[in-house]
């Protein structure tokens, strides 16, 4: 018996596809198809899959072509596939020649010709979403355009802004840059919103009311009464409305998330949260605050974030203690949590800078992550006995942004929700933030 293997991601299996298989096939008597897994194809820069590692096997399944499929998962592993199951001859297209000549020790290597004219890339690019940026922050709004280039489907076709002097030479040549969001909404499908969260409720509820997907830097309202209007507009005009908090897709993260759910640590009993950053408040002395971000809303959706994720929204008490030096404006802002069985709190401030980590308590042990914890790529597992503890690494790309944009084109194209981050999340967020401006807090 003649054993053939092969390698894919299978993403919106094609006819290219199938032909690629048929081929394969006649090359022996038996057929293992190897799918590649969604950890592995981010590895390898194919951030962009639009289905999920088990709707790509169960394509694949349903050609009738494969005697078996497995799951590729980390570098190498052809070579442990082909010695595990006795492989003659190793095959993948022609646009991978003289890539995996180094498995002619171990195998017949062969590549075939692709068909022309069809690809998961251009099924992708066909769905083009066309995004139109609203802000004034060119720092931010030049890392979402340039990350964007990563991910295919999207394009960037223009701007609302009253000051875009500090926007990248990419940004200026967007054909539509305005001041005025109507105009920037006629020409787009989706909007990105990063203008001062005293803005969001009236620019995204016109977006939602013209039927267009909005991406919001949290927190999405200052009031949970028109957080609650816009999810419903939302939902009514079948848009999608997300937070856009990049923390929330970064690997490191996500692995930190996973495994203290797994009760690594044992019971959550204490979450603590540090972001801060240093403004120029000094030169901002005497003047007006109200356009620039404070505290509560430039750190607090990100510092909330591994609170309300590991702890959950519905916690029984909650104390905000912050100093202001005008109205609203908190260089730093304190706030406790407390749940049943576990507290949290968070520190977050523009002036004031403290050591940005993070830090889950449990009954078994602890995760540290280092400063600065919400864009990290490593953290450590700790425990009673240090020579129990163990380091994660993993690699960051993009801070973020890249999965971010992905997920949110997987819930427009999919009419499901892609985010990682909840709805009872993000409303936890802005009701933290309503009771900053609208509640009692102590001040100091």
């Amino acid at each position: 018996m003649i054993k053939v293997i092969t390698y894919g991601t299978y993403d919106l299996l094609h006819y290219g596809h199938i032909r690629l298989l048929e081929r394969a096939k006649a090359l022996g008597d038996y057929l293992i198809v190897g799918v590649t897994a969604d950890g592995f194809d981010m590895a390898r820069g194919k951030i962009n899959v639009q289905q999920s590692l088990m709707e790509r096997i169960e394509a694949v399944k349903n050609t009738g072509l494969a005697d078996e499929i497995i799951v590729e998962e980390y570098e190498g592993q052809k070579i442990d596939d082909i010695r595990r199951y006795g492989v003659d001859i190793f095959t993948v297209g022609s646009d991978w020649k003289g890539q995996f000549d180094y498995l002619n020790e171990f195998c017949k290597v062969v590549y075939l010709d692709r068909t022309e004219g069809v690809s998961s890339t251009d099924l992708r690019n066909e769905r083009e979403i066309r995004i139109g940026l609203v802000g004034e922050s060119s720092t931010v709004l030049n890392k979402f355009a340039a990350e964007s280039h990563f991910v295919n489907g999207v394009k960037i076709v223009g701007y609302c802004s009253l000051d875009p002097t500090q926007f990248s030479e990419e940004l200026q040549h967007l054909s539509v840059k305005t001041s005025d969001i109507s105009k920037l909404i006629e020409e787009c499908d989706a909007l990105y919103v990063v203008s001062h969260p005293s803005k969001h409720y009236e620019q995204i509820k016109l977006a939602l009311q013209n039927k267009k997907h909005v991406l919001c830097e949290a927190p999405i309202a200052l009031k949970v009464s028109q957080y609650d209007e816009l999810k419903q507009l939302a939902r009514d005009n079948g848009c999608v409305l997300m937070d856009a908090i990049k923390t929330a897709y970064s690997t490191a993260y996500n692995r930190m998330n996973l495994l203290v759910k797994s009760g690594i640590i044992g019971e959550v009993k204490s979450v603590d949260s540090v972001c801060t950053s240093l403004s120029d408040l000094e030169s901002k002395k005497g003047k007006d605050l109200t356009n620039t971000w404070n505290s509560i809303c430039a750190w607090g959706p990100v510092a909330m974030l591994p609170v309300f994720q590991l702890l959950g929204s519905k916690y029984s008490d909650m104390q905000i203690i912050s100093h202001i030096i005008s109205e609203n404006f908190d260089t730093f802002t304190k706030v406790s949590f407390v749940y049943p069985n576990a507290v949290a709190s968070l520190m977050v401030g523009k002036g004031v800078k403290s050591e940005g980590e993070l830090i889950v308590s449990g009954t078994k042990g602890y995760i540290y992550v280092p400063a600065p914890w919400w864009k990290t790529d490593y953290f450590e597992v700790r425990f009673e006995n240090p020579a129990d503890n163990k380091r994660y690494f993993y690699q960051l790309d993009g801070e973020g942004i890249r999965y971010m944009i992905v997920s949110f084109l997987k819930a427009i194209g999919g009419g499901r929700n892609c985010s990682y981050i909840g709805g009872d999340v993000s409303e936890a967020m802005v009701r933290v933030v309503d009771e900053f401006y609208n509640g009692k807090i102590e001040r100091i």
